[in-house]
């Protein structure tokens, strides 16, 4: 498998994406650091053949929505589509992250409620941890029960601001 990877600057700083050769979100992450990005899949899942994006290649929805989301528009990370390698309820999981409303966190038992799995709570937050396409699976929109953060594999200080900024929003 051939694969881009290509960093953007955001207001959280460095922003990395890994691309496959569908234009689909394998992994992301805030930093600049490539192999932390291809760390985010296991072995066998890694691209064979990765390159790095320049020129036109730089430009691709995925950076387009990633500059949008940025700027505002919360929605522009939606229909970026994403491929993750997992059991069948990791990868339900991760979709259901998709459609918790910017705003509008769960609680990690609220989620596992939401899954049909209210007594699998450590499942959903194994879900959110193994989540490596952040951002456009948001699995920062999951809280503890009492609100706090809880971990986030980019940094709590960036989770926080994800979410201030979709609050405000």
């Amino acid at each position: 498998m051939t694969a881009l990877i290509h960093t953007v600057d955001t207001a959280d700083g460095a922003f990395t994406f890994l691309l496959d050769d569908e234009d689909r979100v394998l992994a992301s992450g805030w930093t600049a650091d490539h192999g932390a990005i291809l760390d985010r899949l296991a072995p066998a899942n890694r691209p064979s053949d990765v390159r790095s994006a320049s020129g036109a290649a730089t430009r691709t929805a995925a950076s387009e929505a990633v500059g949008a989301y940025y700027a505002g528009d919360l929605s522009a990370i939606d229909e970026i589509p994403v491929h993750q390698f997992g059991t069948e309820m990791q990868r339900s999981g991760w979709a259901a992250l998709r459609r918790i409303v910017p705003g509008a966190p769960l609680s990690y038992a609220a989620f596992a409620e939401a899954l049909g799995r209210p007594t699998a709570v450590r499942a959903v937050g194994s879900i959110c941890a193994r989540n490596a396409a952040a951002l456009f699976v948001p699995c920062h929109r999951v809280l503890r029960s009492d609100g706090s953060f809880g971990g986030f594999a980019w940094g709590t200080a960036v989770k926080g601001r994800l979410l201030d900024r979709e609050a405000v929003a």
